[in-house]
């Protein structure tokens, strides 16, 4: 479980730092970011929280998990917004940031230079097994990284692939539990190697 890090009293600096929460669909991400979040305003820590404008698949606003927790949030079409609305903020939480264009990791940069906590949850992998737009980026800039796995579908064993039940082949492509499946490497190549 992730610990928020004690701030060093002798720094004299006012940094923030940059927390990529990754990993398959339905491995937790977005309820770890809740969890994060709820504990920064148990602190009474000033919260700002976003998510991709397109992803309406729970709400059109809030930010839901799939354990069908929420919490408020604001949609925005671009990365760049998030920097015009992020205000007097102490933490900047963001959800699906594989949907953000490219401009997120500098905006996530920009915002813990501005001694922002910034929390990000989002998919390290498309169903295709490849890196997911901003989100490789965003690991490698970050301070800490917490990789959350799921259950594989086919045999229970520890799952890090999401796996698109459906025929669609654009890349983004948004779904639940009747489009795809967590899978483990091995059943997930199973998987692939059928539909080829």
């Amino acid at each position: 479980m992730f610990i928020e890090p004690q701030i060093s009293k002798r720094k004299t600096n006012n940094f923030g730092w940059i927390e990529v929460i990754c990993g398959s669909m339905f491995s937790g991400k977005t309820e770890e970011l809740i969890r994060r979040l709820n504990r920064a305003r148990l602190a009474k820590q000033n919260l700002e929280i976003f998510k991709p404008s397109l992803d309406t698949r729970f709400h059109d606003s809030d930010v839901v998990s799939h354990d069908e927790n929420a919490i408020r949030s604001t949609p925005v079409q671009f990365a760049s917004d998030i920097l015009l609305l992020a205000g007097n903020s102490d933490v900047i939480g963001i959800d699906e940031a594989q949907f953000f264009d490219d401009a997120l990791p500098e905006v996530s940069r920009q915002l813990a230079q501005q001694g922002k906590r910034v929390i990000i949850a989002g998919l390290d992998m498309d169903f295709e097994g490849n890196p997911f737009g901003p989100v490789p980026s965003l690991m490698a800039i970050a301070e800490f990284v917490t990789k959350v796995h799921a259950i594989c579908m086919q045999c229970g064993a520890l799952a890090s692939y999401s796996y698109r039940l459906a025929g669609e082949k654009e890349k983004v492509f948004l779904g639940e539990k009747s489009e795809y499946e967590a899978r483990c490497r091995s059943c997930y190549v199973e998987g692939m190697a059928d539909d080829a």
